[in-house]
């Protein structure tokens, strides 16, 4: 069990237990399975001028970014090699398009499925974050800062 499986329980168990969860989420460096080329399998060399295609699956009208905490849970769930990538939480949150959902750690006992406004929620959280550092990043936000205080309600 990971420290995001027991804080994914923690939520579950109480709704007031979303702040660590998503801090960890967005924190947390995410195995995401590519399109490849031809022949490619594993980890693969990228570079600032390749592109990079992930694999989107739909399933009930509804599109999902694929996402595994560890290698092992991607290679168990793709059940041959395959091509990733590293990306951490928050980068991948900025990232994503409206209306893409994202499935983690699908296979597992500790899944989770992320819906459009819950990632849209974590784009302003990182956003607000944004905007209380100082420039250059070398300075502590402000602890008491009220990041969540919106909340995403139930989900």
């Amino acid at each position: 069990m990971t420290e995001l499986d027991k804080a994914l329980e923690l939520f579950v168990e109480d709704d007031k237990n979303q702040a660590p969860y998503y801090d960890l989420v967005l924190n947390s460096d995410f195995y995401i399975p590519v399109h490849a080329e031809e022949g490619a399998k594993g980890e693969q060399e990228i570079t600032a001028k390749d592109s990079i295609v992930p694999l989107v699956l739909s399933a009930e009208d509804e599109d999902y970014l694929m996402l595994f905490e560890t290698k092992e849970r991607l290679l168990a769930w793709a059940d041959e090699s395959v091509c990733y990538v590293i990306v951490s939480g928050d980068a991948i949150a900025q990232m994503t398009p409206p209306k893409l959902n994202w499935a983690l750690n699908v296979g597992t006992k500790f899944q989770k499925q992320f819906v459009p406004d819950e990632i849209a929620w974590l784009q302003e959280i990182i956003q607000k974050v944004a905007e209380l550092t100082p420039e250059g990043g070398d300075e502590e936000i402000d602890e008491d800062a009220d990041l969540c205080s919106e909340g995403l309600g139930e989900s």
